[in-house]
C-alpha cells in the first residue's frame, strides 16, 4: 500500500557510530502496558520474566537481517538519542532474554539503534536522497550533530530491559518504516561508548502502517512526499509480526497522536551465538546518494562496517 505525504518543518543535526555482525534472535510484543512502560525497575518487570521462565515458555530465535548500507561504529552509550531532531516522541522498551535458557534476562546486554529522521536522512550520510521530494536535511533547523542524530547504545538492567528517548522514524524509497538494532554480549562501556565483545543479533524493527500513516500526514513528516512502502511490500519484513520484528505501540494521547507513543518488544537471542550483519531480508536498490562504504567525513576513527547489502 502507498501513500502520499506533504509539506512541512523539522529539526537537525547529530551522527555517531555502532559495531557489526548478529545472530538468530527473536522478537515478541512485551505483554501488558503498564508493566511494559514502568518507569522503574519494578515488580512487573520481574514478575513477567518469572512468568516466562516457569512456564518454560519462549520466544523462538529470529534469523537476523541485513544490517543495511547505514551502519557506523561507535555510537554513544545514551537513553535520548534525537539531539533536537524533529518529530513524534517515541520511547522504546526493549527486552532481551536468552532463548536458549528459558527466557531469562540478559543482563549488560548493550542494545544498539540507528534509524532516520523524519525526512528519510540518516546521520553520517545526511546527503543520500530519500525518494520522493523532500527538503534537504540541512534545512531541518535543529542543532544535531550531523554524525551521531538518532543513534545510541543502553545498557540491559538486571531485568534484561533498555528504554530510548527518540522520535518516530520516517520513510525513504524502497523501504517501509523501520528501526535497525543489534544486541552485544561481552564488552563494555569505555570513552562513552561500547566497545568490544560480540554481536548477538542484527534485526530490524517495524510500525503498523496505519499508525505510520497517521504520523506521516503530522510535521514535519508531511514535508516528505512521495510514495512510501508498507509492511506487505517491504523487503526485509518477513509478516511474523512481533516474532519478526513489529512493535507493539500505545498512544501516549489517544485522540492526539503528535502527543507520540510508547512501543514495546521483547529480543529472544542467542548470547553464545554471532552474526555478521550481513543477514537475509531482501536486496533492492539503495537510494540515490547511498553510502559506497567508506566512513562520512568528520566520523569516529574507528572503521565503519556497512554491509554489503542494499537494504537499510
Amino acid at each position: 500500500m502507498t501513500g502520499n505525504h506533504r509539506n512541512s518543518s523539522i529539526t537537525r543535526r547529530r551522527a555517531l557510530a555502532v559495531t557489526g555482525g548478529t545472530v538468530a534472535a527473536g522478537g515478541i510484543a512485551v505483554a501488558g502496558y503498564q508493566s511494559a512502560f514502568a518507569d522503574t525497575t519494578d515488580t512487573a518487570e520481574a514478575t513477567a520474566t518469572a512468568s516466562a521462565t516457569s512456564t518454560g515458555a519462549c520466544m523462538t530465535l529470529m534469523s537476523s537481517v541485513t544490517e543495511g548500507p547505514y551502519y557506523l561504529d561507535g555510537a554513544l552509550v545514551r537513553k535520548d538519542i534525537t539531539e533536537g531532531k524533529s518529530g513524534v516522541p517515541l520511547t522504546l522498551r526493549l527486552t532481551v532474554v536468552d532463548a536458549t535458557g528459558g527466557c531469562t534476562p540478559v543482563k549488560g546486554a548493550a542494545v544498539e539503534i540507528w534509524h532516520c529522521d523524519a525526512w528519510g536522512y540518516y546521520s553520517g550520510y545526511t546527503t543520500a536522497n530519500p525518494g520522493g521530494s523532500a527538503p534537504a536535511e540541512s534545512e531541518d533547523g535543529s542543532t544535531a550533530n550531523d554524525n551521531t542524530y538518532l543513534r545510541g547504545y543502553q545498557i540491559a538492567n538486571a531485568n534484561g530491559v533498555v528504554k530510548f528517548e527518540t522520535i518516530f522514524p520516517g520513510w525513504y524509497t524502497p523501504r517501509t518504516c523501520h528501526i535497525h538494532v543489534k544486541v552485544h554480549t561481552g564488552g563494555e562501556k569505555e570513552d562513552g561508548t561500547y566497545e568490544g565483545g560480540t554481536v548477538n543479533y542484527t534485526g530490524q524493527l517495524f510500525f503498523d502502517d496505519t499508525i505510520a500513516e497517521e504520523i506521516f500526514a503530522l510535521e514535519p513528516y508531511s514535508q516528505h512526499s512521495g510514495s512510501y512502502t508498507t509492511l506487505d511490500d517491504d523487503m526485509v519484513y518477513d509478516g511474523g509480526g512481533a516474532s519478526s520484528g513489529l512493535f507493539t505501540l500505545k498512544a501516549v494521547h489517544k485522540a492526539d497522536p503528535s502527543k507520540g507513543y510508547k512501543g514495546s518488544l521483547s529480543l529472544a537471542i542467542d548470547p553464545d551465538a554471532e552474526n555478521t550483519g550481513a543477514g537475509g531480508g531482501g536486496g533492492g536498490t539503495p537510494p540515490s546518494g547511498a553510502p559506497s562504504g567508506e566512513p562520512p567525513s568528520g566520523a569516529p576513527s574507528e572503521s565503519a562496517s556497512p554491509s554489503a547489502s542494499a537494504s537499510s
